[in-house]
């Protein structure tokens, strides 16, 4: 490709708000074309996109956020955005040029024009696949290590609970752990996932919270002294059954809602005075916090890839098509491990 080249340009476009979880009838498919050139005097860059990133976040961003929030919610009409990974095209930012890989946030389609390169990193280390920089090596990965390290403080040999354990953030988090000689659970919605969470990574215990009549029973069954740390990825009935089952001077880690997302009326919580109780420190975050110890963080997972002591899973799925359906079936559970995908290889 030429600079200047007027090529089609395939985009999904969000249609408008919802109310509950996504449905593919929420977005479009469209064509426009676009010049493969960033305009004079724009600090823009221009990237083909390779792979993109289905996330639980996104969710948010389709429903009208009211009051204060870290996101912003999608414009009706517009082309729908999310984390991926991409190659340049054309720069007019100093920090990237043609032909670097860079992972941020783009837009779903074909190629971007990203106006705000400060949301973008560039790909140094090519010794590992790419699309794991939507996942491991993006922001599932310090997700994971900043809620587990700098929120959770973890010590060897604490019993640690992770809900929506077989998710892009859950599976780090759980091997994280077990590196550091910690006792795992982990909670996933199928048997499959349940199988994935001891065979595949590790989990000392895992449980079907569908399975489960009584979500306190299940985890007094696999803590029976208690839980040191739980990374909370869902939220809800799960939170509050967690709260009977914390150790004094416990943490838990708020990463993420996903039961809540398509609620009117969120559920409430009704245990929070074991907050009191046992002294427990819990804590929300968010990753764009974290972005700074991103280079620390590649310094400490990259070796366990590299040495396979992490493995991590990826449900891909090749075309913008595809990647609707893969998108709306994050929110019913069918993805098995980081949902992925695939625009291009190259």
């Amino acid at each position: 490709m030429e600079k200047g080249e007027e090529v089609r340009n395939k985009q999904v476009i969000f249609r408008d708000y919802i109310e509950n979880y996504p449905k593919e009838s929420d977005f479009n498919i469209r064509e426009k074309t676009i010049h493969l050139e960033v305009p004079k005097d724009s600090n823009g860059v221009l990237v083909k996109n390779l792979y993109l990133s289905c996330d639980p976040y996104m969710c948010i961003l389709m429903k009208k956020i009211k009051g204060p929030s870290v996101f912003t919610s999608y414009t009706p009409g517009s082309v729908t955005t999310g984390y991926g990974v991409a190659k340049v095209l054309d720069s007019g930012h100093p920090n990237f040029k043609k032909g670097d890989l860079v992972w941020g946030t783009t837009g779903w389609e074909e190629y971007s024009l990203v106006t705000k390169p400060e949301d973008l990193f560039k790909i140094d280390h090519t010794d590992v696949p790419l699309s794991y920089y939507t996942g491991i090596l993006g922001m599932p990965g310090i997700t994971a290590y900043a809620g587990f390290y700098e929120i959770c403080a973890p010590k060897q040999g604490e019993c640690v609970f992770v809900s929506a354990a077989a998710g892009a953030v859950g599976q780090l988090v759980g091997q994280f752990a077990k590196l550091m000689g910690c006792y795992v659970v982990g909670s996933a919605g199928s048997q499959e996932k349940v199988d994935l969470l001891k065979n595949k990574f590790g989990f000392d215990a895992a449980f079907n919270y569908k399975e489960e009549h009584d979500l306190d029973v299940a985890l007094k069954r696999c803590f029976p002294e208690g839980i040191d740390i739980y990374f909370d990825n869902v939220g809800g009935k799960m939170l509050d059954a967690v709260l009977l089952n914390m150790r004094n001077h416990s943490r838990i880690a708020l990463c993420g809602m996903i039961s809540q997302y398509n609620l009117e009326q969120p559920e409430g919580v009704n245990n929070l005075m074991n907050l009191v109780y046992k002294r427990v420190r819990m804590e929300g975050f968010v990753v764009f916090d974290y972005y700074p110890l991103y280079a620390k963080f590649l310094d400490a997972v990259l070796p366990y890839i590299r040495e396979e002591k992490i493995v991590y899973v990826e449900d891909v799925v090749e075309g913008l098509e595809s990647g609707l359906a893969a998108l709306v079936g994050l929110f019913n559970g069918h993805n098995i491990g980081k949902q992925v995908v695939v625009i291009a290889r190259d």
